[in-house]
């Protein structure tokens, strides 16, 4: 390795640099909890200023990790903070089980601190993952131009694709609930809410702003689409959204705020661009209603349940409305949304959001 030109990686939005080791021999117990291999790999070095505060007695730094991963850092009987612990020569002191708060590790030097933090956030960042998203951030297109186009969509499916294969009302998205999704939250304590409306405010002024300018965004909705190889196999059907203006002003801001919000830790990048996708059926709806047609991480636990559900034939639906137009849009709004929730206005419930022209 160039140690010039060392290997970088991301973890929680944090900046680190990947440094060859001597691998720990620590075997594990079959019971023990969780245990990420790759987390002795990343070792003291890290491009982040932390805040270590010098004691009478060494070092001190304490940072905030919602208690949902307490379990993960703690392994089972405490063997993986034990061994955190003893390979970097420090003291970990965890809240208990079920309460909010620091976490504070004190050491010697400061070399072990900034070793069992790098860790931590390793392993904060793969469990994570593993959890089922709480909030999205999504674009409502609920104008009553659009709503109306649905219904009259809706109705005309019934009625001419009757009889196909696992075509039914209740697989059709609720109206006052059609959105595009730009990406999926882990929001697991009240920081976390409170760090992405910080950043949704950064977004109007950084990325929204300098793009849109004074200008309305206008989208048409329009063409029907599918999301797998078989229009015979559909779980997914999907309108088009395109910028009347023939820009790519909405594939820019939304592939912008994915890209800040996934530096920030708190949302996976899944692929290259977003998707800009308003569902219109989705198969999941049978069982789950109230999924409202946002999918998370194909990694979460959610998404690999999803398995098994039994898809629609769409042939006849593309045929006779591939290029059915559902209506005009003015996007004017980007909402931090909560799953699983209904607002006043029969959208999501709004964590937050930000206005456009």
């Amino acid at each position: 390795m160039d140690v010039l030109r060392p290997t970088l990686i991301t973890v929680n939005g944090r900046i680190y640099r990947k440094n060859p080791v001597e691998m720990s021999t620590h075997r594990l117990e079959e019971d023990e909890d969780f245990y990420i291999p790759d987390a002795d790999t990343y070792m003291d070095e890290t491009c982040e200023v932390l805040e270590i505060e010098e004691t009478g007695r060494g070092f001190r730094l304490a940072f905030d990790i919602p208690s949902a991963f307490f379990s993960y850092i703690i392994g089972k009987k405490g063997q993986t903070k034990q061994r955190i612990e003893r390979e970097t020569r420090t003291h970990i002191q965890i809240p208990r089980m079920g309460q909010e708060g620091d976490i504070v590790i004190t050491g010697p030097d400061k070399k072990g601190l900034t070793s069992a933090k790098t860790r931590i956030d390793v392993m904060v960042d793969s469990a994570r993952q593993r959890q089922q998203f709480t909030h999205f951030v999504s674009i409502p297109i609920i104008s009553k131009d659009v709503q109306n186009g649905f219904q009259d969509f809706k109705l005309d499916v019934l009625r001419e694709c009757h009889g196909d294969r696992g075509v039914e009302e209740s697989i059709f998205q609720n109206p006052a609930k059609l959105h595009l999704t730009l990406g999926t939250l882990v929001l697991l304590n009240a920081k976390e809410v409170t760090k992405a409306k910080e950043l949704l405010t950064e977004c109007e002024e950084e990325i929204i702003r300098p793009v849109v300018k004074d200008t309305p965004l206008m989208l048409d909705v329009q063409g029907m689409e599918y999301m797998n190889d078989d229009p015979g196999e559909v779980d997914v059907l999907y309108a088009q959204v395109r910028p009347q203006d023939g820009s790519s002003k909405l594939q820019d801001i939304a592939d912008s705020i994915v890209a800040k919000f996934v530096s920030s830790g708190l949302m996976q990048k899944d692929y290259e661009r977003v998707k800009l996708h308003c569902t219109v059926m989705n198969t999941l709806f049978r069982k789950d209603p109230a999924a409202g047609g946002v999918h998370g991480s194909q990694n979460s636990p959610a998404e690999k349940g999803m398995k098994g559900r039994e898809s629609f034939d769409a042939m006849s639906i593309l045929s006779k409305f591939e290029d059915f137009k559902l209506g005009v849009h003015h996007v004017d709004t980007v909402h931090i949304s909560q799953r699983y929730s209904t607002g006043s206005d029969g959208y999501y419930a709004c964590s937050a959001s930000i206005k456009l022209p």
